[in-house]
């Protein structure tokens, strides 16, 4: 199956939960008017692409059906389609760094999907020609640490890890002293997994900048937050207060398959000024995918 297909299969929730619906209210409403605008309203808010962004999609498609001078119904599909297009952009903002070496530090509460990502990302890398390592960062969970080492198994990549407990920051020193030895193009870091206290999480990420700084000043270091999409608006909510504590650079989307509420893309896309790097639509390794907004919003009114 081809990614455009995976893509398609893995939206199929969200696409049923807003393509029939839309086309339901369509063929009971034949013109455009207020109770047809309301109902779609209504479909959205349930995608979960959120009040803000809802709002301002039924404002710009009241202003595309003026100027287009739209009278059917039927017609309101393509123009929706337009504006999710318009709101998600062109341009596919890839996950391969502008340059090398990079590194790549990956945050996210515990269940999001975090070190899985990381060993799919580095999967994704590897098969663009990269030289990729990873750093178990998040020392707090024993498992985080034994599932990167099982991902890095996986993906035939170099994991640095200490024990469970150790000081993050002494593991992000001695990988980026390995990755330098190595030559490595990515050094990819999990970081520990949780929010409770921002002002312990912020500290953290400050003693690891810093050693980042300090050991590889030419190193290209970007910070990726990873969402799980079944959460809907939380995601968005949960992007907000890391964005409060951390430079986050991108974004990766998990478990899109799972969710009928894929209008959080959108949301994030409007609402955040932060771009959706990768997104998740089932549970291969190669089903973590870089983003690609056109395809998107085309697999979302398929």
């Amino acid at each position: 199956m081809g990614w455009f297909d995976k893509l398609k299969e893995g939206l199929l929730k969200t696409s049923k939960g807003i393509t029939e619906k839309v086309e339901e209210i369509i063929s009971f409403n034949t013109k455009i008017d207020d109770d047809l605008y309301e109902e779609l309203e209504e479909v959205l808010i349930m995608a979960d692409m959120g009040f803000e962004t809802t709002e301002k999609v039924m404002e710009m498609l009241k202003e595309k059906v003026k100027k287009s001078k739209a009278t059917e119904s039927s017609e309101v599909t393509s123009l929706l389609k337009e504006i999710i297009s318009d709101i998600l952009g062109e341009e596919t903002k890839s996950v391969i760094p502008e340059k090398t070496p990079a590194i790549y530090l990956v945050v996210g509460v515990n269940g999001v999907g975090k070190t899985t990502s990381i060993g799919k990302m580095a999967n994704y890398l590897k098969e663009k020609g990269l030289k990729v390592g990873l750093a178990a960062g998040d020392t707090f969970r024993a498992a985080a640490i034994d599932q990167l080492q099982v991902w890095g198994q996986r993906c035939n990549v170099d994991v640095i890890k200490h024990q469970e407990g150790s000081d993050p920051a002494a593991v992000i020193f001695d990988a980026v002293k390995s990755a330098k030895a190595k030559n490595l193009d990515v050094l990819i870091c999990d970081t520990a997994g949780r929010l409770h206290n921002k002002k312990n999480l912020m500290e953290e990420l400050r003693k690891i900048n810093k050693i980042i700084e300090r050991e590889y000043p030419e190193a290209l270091k970007e910070t990726f937050l990873v969402l799980d999409s079944t959460t809907g608006q939380n995601a968005l909510i949960q992007a907000k207060q890391f964005m409060e504590v951390s430079d986050v650079s991108g974004l990766i989307l998990t478990k899109l398959d799972g969710t009928a509420k894929g209008g959080v893309v959108v949301a994030i896309a409007s609402e955040l000024n932060v771009p959706v790097k990768m997104i998740g639509v089932g549970e291969g390794i190669d089903d973590l995918q870089e983003f690609n907004p056109k395809a998107f919003s085309e697999a979302l009114f398929q």
